[in-house]
Formats: structure tokens, C-alpha cells, sequence
């Protein structure tokens, strides 16, 4: 089988277009006919790796096939990362009596602390198998090697954590995927996870606010993490939001809509890039931003469905 990283979703916590929203960006990607669903990423290489497990993890393994699923890495404990665990139930409720094995699901001790109080019944019933890991200490799930580290998501979140992930390649080796998950810093940037070769990285917002309540990570912030962190081949954005004020937009007055700090502009320039409104806006505007400030990494934006062959 080729190793490939899907991106299953690639949306924040209330998934785009949010229901019944009418701003500037959900009406765009509505007309467009574009959807977002809530972030989870796939790893496959003769074994098959979820990453997070959120309200629409039914509808996005159905759409991509999935048949199986070996282990799971839970990156903390907010209901859009784990709030689907309860649909691999039907893994083994579709096997012979007596062949299923627990899924391994991995999670640091204060993000289980949390969840177990939902799904333990799920540990009781032989569905899955709590593993703690902790930040800083590699730990092995069949041929992957996972290395979690710590990241800021602010006092709700306190077992967040994102995984350095290494894993056969397609043509011999080894291919290393970063995913910071959600996060406002990172505490420390220990060598083992500078250079990989993908990075995942969040994008909530396109500017950093001027108050950061969720503490999740801007695209205008995501860039320096992007220079510390280096990865060689590729970095993708994900955990897309919309809650950006998007100049002239009457809906900016909603609860969700942050003000920028200081909105990102070309070098000299006290024009603001635009706000992205869909997908390929978002591409575009990046582009020009990468070029305006010289930055030599390669970057996009993910979309739902999006296979990357490793």
C-alpha cells in the first residue's frame, strides 16, 4: 500500500459555512458551494493512523473509504478533537464475535481525565484502548514512531498537545509529518520537531486579533512558525475559521468576529491584504503574501478530501 497523509476536514470547531451565518465568508463559500468540516487527519501505510476524531468523523470515513482504523492520536480535549469517538463503535459491532481488537487511542493524562468521562464506557466495552503519552517522550504505534510535544491552547485545554509523526514512505525511508493541531504558542521548540518534511499547521484567522480569547494561531502569526519550524517539503493550513472582520461586511458585529491588531500588509504598505473568502482566495492571497516577503516554503491551503502520496 503507498503512504499517503488525507486531510478529512479541514474546518474549525463549528465547521464553514456555520449554520445559518450570514457574513461575508460564509455567504461566499455558501454560493460557492464550498464546506469545511471539522479538522481530522488520516495516516496510511499498511496501517492507518487518525488523527483527532470530531462530530463529523462518521460522514468523512464514509466519504473516503476508510475500512479500518488501527490507532488514534487525540491532540486534547475539546469536543471538535474527540466528541466523535463514540462512531468507532461500529468497527466492532461489524466484525465476527470475538476477532475485533481495541483501537489504541492515544491522549496525554489531563486530555483522558476529560474525555473518560464520556467514553470510558467505550474502554469497558473493548471499543478502545486509553494509551497516556506524554509531551516529549517518543512512543511507537505499529510503524510509526510519534514524538507529541506541547502547545499553549490556552487553561481549557491543559493536556493539548501536537505529534511529530514518522512513518514509512512510498519508496523506501522515512517521510515526518508535524501537526501542531490547535494552538496560540508553543512553549518550546524542541530540535525534534524543527525540519520536517510536512508541516500541518492551524489558520483560524487570516490577521491576529487584538484579543486572542480562543488562543488559536493566525496565519499572520503562522508565519513565523513556519520559518522556525522549516519543514523541507510542504506546509498545509487547516483548521480554517470565519472569524475574520472582513472590511464592509454588516455581519462584523457578531460575537465571533475578532478586530485585528495589525493587519497583515505588503512590505510598505499600509494597505491590508484582503481578507480571503473562500478557498481559492485563500491560495491566491497566500501566494502573494510568500512572494511580497520572500519566503521560500511552500504553502497551501488544505481542503476536505485532499490526498498527499508520501
Amino acid at each position: 500500500m503507498d503512504s499517503k497523509l488525507t486531510f478529512l476536514g479541514t474546518g474549525a470547531a463549528w465547521a464553514l459555512p456555520e449554520l445559518n451565518c450570514p457574513c461575508a465568508i460564509c455567504a461566499n463559500m455558501r454560493a460557492k458551494g464550498e464546506r469545511r468540516t471539522r479538522t481530522a487527519l488520516l495516516l496510511e501505510a499498511d496501517y492507518t493512523l487518525l488523527v483527532d476524531c470530531g462530530p463529523d468523523i462518521l460522514a468523512q470515513l464514509e466519504t473516503n473509504k476508510i475500512k479500518k482504523i488501527d490507532a488514534v492520536l487525540i491532540t486534547h480535549e475539546h469536543g471538535d478533537h474527540y466528541i466523535g469517538l463514540d462512531e468507532l463503535f461500529v468497527f466492532k459491532r461489524n466484525q465476527p464475535r470475538g476477532r475485533f481488537k481495541p483501537i489504541a487511542v492515544f491522549m496525554t493524562p489531563q486530555s483522558w481525565e476529560v474525555i473518560r468521562t464520556r467514553f470510558d464506557y467505550l474502554r469497558t466495552m473493548g471499543v478502545i484502548e486509553p494509551r497516556m503519552v506524554h509531551p516529549f517522550r517518543w512512543f511507537e504505534s505499529g510503524p510509526f514512531a510519534i514524538y507529541p510535544f506541547k502547545t499553549d491552547h490556552g487553561t481549557f485545554a491543559k493536556g493539548s498537545v501536537g505529534y511529530l509523526i514518522k512513518m514509512p514512505a512510498s519508496g523506501g525511508g522515512q517521510k515526518s509529518v508535524l501537526y501542531t493541531s490547535d494552538f496560540k504558542n508553543l512553549p518550546d521548540i524542541p530540535d525534534e520537531i524543527k525540519r520536517p518534511d510536512l508541516l500541518v499547521i492551524q489558520s483560524f484567522w487570516f490577521n491576529e486579533p487584538k484579543e486572542n480569547r480562543p488562543s488559536h494561531m493566525s496565519f499572520q502569526r503562522a508565519l513565523q512558525f513556519i520559518e522556525a519550524l522549516d519543514p523541507v517539503e510542504e506546509t498545509f493550513l487547516v483548521h480554517m475559521g470565519d472569524a475574520d472582520m472582513v472590511p464592509g461586511d454588516p455581519h462584523n458585529s457578531m460575537a465571533k468576529k475578532y478586530e485585528p491588531l495589525n493587519p497583515l500588509a505588503p512590505p510598505g504598505s499600509n494597505t491590508p491584504y484582503p481578507i480571503p473568502l473562500d478557498h481559492d482566495q485563500w491560495n491566491e492571497i497566500l501566494q502573494k503574501v510568500l512572494s511580497d516577503y520572500r519566503l521560500l516554503h511552500e504553502v497551501r491551503v488544505a481542503r476536505d478530501g485532499l490526498s498527499v502520496p508520501l
